[in-house]
């Protein structure tokens, strides 16, 4: 028997071993009132929410790990977490039980069991955001905090050709935060798309994973050159800096999106819908 633990402590430890389970899970949120996704001991987070809504529906505390940690302001409608749960109740019982107790501006989409060596974070092979801007004279009321707003004219464009410069393998040190606790600045973009419809400009990039900032970063940069500031050809100066103070301004929260994540096909998770920003 394990040192300190009573009889009766050690078999339910174990019991709950036995019959634990993992599930995973879709979240949506809406980030302008959290201080982020990860749990902050002194403000309000999305995780602190959901982790506190399962742990209701299962009866049991329950720790949760996301696909993909976002900031203050950030919204998601494809974010994936899995956790493990001893609690029998149906996938429809979680996704319906925790909404239940989770405030209006986050919502379980689906809720599907996984193996054991499932991992939100681990597991993903790639990831996927949306910068969303409104560009047009008058600031958004409708879209309030959830779009970035720019009152000049956007070249798309010219923002597309600079785009191309980012795409592929690199050391992108200069479009992450000076704070960035990642262990390698290197990654691999495998799409970065600027298009516009009517009076929104889209910003859309998938790599296997992000730094900090670095989608904010980019946007920032993209949209310098929208401007007309800057030539396209300054991304990749900036980019082979390798400095982020040579970089440009990072741009507001309020009009990225973590839109979906790419897992092996043998998970089959729902697809999350881009219709909407």
């Amino acid at each position: 028997m394990a040192m300190g633990l009573s009889h009766s402590s050690f078999w339910t430890s174990f019991n709950r071993k036995i019959n634990q389970m993992r599930i995973a899970l879709g979240i949506e949120y809406l980030g302008s009132n959290y201080s982020g996704w990860q749990y902050q001991p002194h403000a309000s987070s999305v995780q602190a929410c959901v982790e506190t809504a399962l742990s209701k529906v299962a009866n049991h505390p329950v720790k949760v790990i996301c696909a993909g940690r976002t900031d203050t302001g950030v919204h998601a409608f494809g974010q994936v977490i899995h956790a493990d749960v001893t609690a029998q109740r149906s996938m429809r019982s979680w996704r319906i039980g925790t909404n239940t107790h989770l405030p209006n501006d986050i919502s379980v989409l689906w809720a599907q069991p996984v193996d054991e060596n499932f991992h939100a974070r681990f597991s993903a092979l790639a990831r996927h955001y949306r910068y969303v801007i409104l560009n047009r004279p008058s600031r958004p009321a409708l879209l309030f905090n959830r779009t970035t707003w720019a009152f000049k004219k956007l070249d798309v464009e010219l923002m597309q050709t600079a785009a191309n410069y980012l795409l592929g393998k690199h050391d992108f040190s200069s479009y992450r935060a000076v704070y960035c606790q990642s262990k390698t600045p290197i990654r691999t973009i495998s799409r970065l798309s600027v298009s516009r419809i009517n009076e929104q400009v889209f910003i859309d990039i998938s790599a296997n994973a992000f730094l900090h900032h670095m989608v904010r970063n980019i946007a920032g940069v993209l949209m310098s050159i929208g401007y007309g500031e800057q030539s396209p050809e300054w991304a990749k100066i900036i980019l082979e800096a390798r400095d982020r103070t040579k970089g440009g301004v990072t741009a507001p929260p309020d009009g990225l999106y973590f839109c979906a994540v790419d897992y092996p096909l043998n998970y089959n998770f729902p697809q999350a819908n881009l219709s909407f920003a």
